[in-house]
């Protein structure tokens, strides 16, 4: 049973917190406690491929194209199997994701989570080293998923553990913003009153097997929230005055950091302080509708290239300094067919074809002219 529906999140419908960011029954872990962490990101740069488009490069360039520009790291929405086809065995690092929509049936059915593992996982191996298993689901609308979340990570845990896979795929699933209340400073977040009750078992399973916590983290939408209070180059990674965090007595130069230290102290005050978070998306929208107003070019490459210069430092954050920051950007392409907010279609790194959408020192695949197929490929120094 293939399951191929292709779901890229929703940046422009989320909740944002002001500023900066801001259950199920009892099942014993003690099985899982010799379970050892699995390494699924090398280095610190990786990308989202969304694939809601139909002007994009076949799979086989993609893969081509990551290999040029040197990143390894991938993410995807689901398990179609032309794209795992073409990654079986590239090198490349590939995260898959088990759509939402399929939640309630993986939580109550261990046997359609083993089916779904072995059709969609272990026959595209190697190649595969994780599985989302639902995309920023706590926060949403929709409380029924809230409740299968939990237990279909279990299944799809157990299907991975019963195959002997578990030392090679990494269990996780990506949060928004909207399980964090309100907060200011950055030590002062915690998870929201509706989140916390799901998040917490959610939290003690991953902390079990190894997992990270998995953010999903856009300073381009908090700017959005609060433009009076907050200064857009503190978004863009730009000079300005920070902020202070009396509490930690802890400056902030970036909003990125801010956010992802607020994650770190909504888990330490969770009871979950030891858990590392890794950025699941984050970038800055080139085009966008007339109330979107910072989505440009400009500010794109401005925020993707000062992105891309943080990580090749290969540091943490103001909180935790020693835990090197890794990030998944997104996104590769623009997704012409994506519903919502122009700045929905427009978060690529890459045009449709394959060519740059803004120069952060990569090059793309390269057309020798308008009408023909993509035929070449260069890349730059890698910074």
């Amino acid at each position: 049973m293939e399951f191929s529906f292709r779901s890229s999140s929703s940046k422009s419908a989320r909740m944002v917190p002001r500023f900066f960011f801001c259950i199920l029954p009892f099942f014993s872990l003690g099985f899982y406690l010799n379970v050892p962490t699995v390494q699924t990101f090398t280095g610190t740069y990786g990308i989202n491929y969304g694939r809601i488009a139909d002007n994009i490069p076949p799979p086989e360039s993609v893969v081509t194209l990551l290999k040029a520009i040197k990143i390894k790291n991938v993410r995807i929405y689901d398990v179609n199997h032309s794209v795992l086809n073409a990654f079986r065995g590239s090198g490349l690092e590939l995260v898959v994701g088990l759509p939402n929509e399929y939640l309630k049936d993986m939580s109550s059915n261990a046997t359609h989570a083993m089916e779904w593992v072995k059709e969609n996982v272990q026959a595209f191996l190697p190649g595969i080293c994780g599985i989302a298993v639902g995309n920023e689901v706590l926060g949403g609308s929709d409380q029924e998923l809230w409740q299968a979340l939990l237990g279909a990570v279990k299944n799809v845990y157990n299907a991975v553990n019963t195959l002997h896979l578990a030392e090679l795929i990494q269990i996780s699933t990506a949060h928004s913003e909207a399980v964090f209340a309100n907060s200011y400073p950055p030590s002062s977040c915690i998870f929201n009153d509706n989140a916390i009750q799901y998040m917490k078992p959610l939290l003690e399973f991953f902390s079990q097997i190894g997992s990270p916590f998995f953010l999903n983290a856009y300073p381009f939408l908090t700017y959005m929230s609060d433009p009076k209070d907050i200064d857009l180059n503190y978004a863009l990674f730009q000079p300005n005055s920070g902020i202070y965090d009396p509490k930690t007595k802890l400056h902030y130069d970036n909003l990125l950091d801010a956010q992802i230290d607020a994650a770190y102290a909504a888990l330490e005050a969770a009871g979950f302080g030891k858990m590392e978070i890794i950025i699941s998306e984050t970038g800055w929208a080139s085009r966008g509708d007339t109330d979107e107003a910072v989505a440009t070019d400009s500010n794109a490459r401005t925020y993707n290239y000062n992105l891309r210069k943080r990580l090749a430092k290969k540091k943490g954050t103001p909180l935790r300094p020693k835990m090197v920051l890794k990030v998944y950007v997104f996104a590769l392409f623009n997704e012409d067919l994506k519903p919502g907010a122009t700045s929905e279609r427009n978060f690529g790194l890459f045009k449709p074809d394959g060519s740059i959408a803004y120069d952060i020192g990569f090059r793309g695949l390269i057309s020798s002219s308008a009408s023909s197929s993509i035929i070449s490929l260069k890349a730059v120094d890698h910074m």
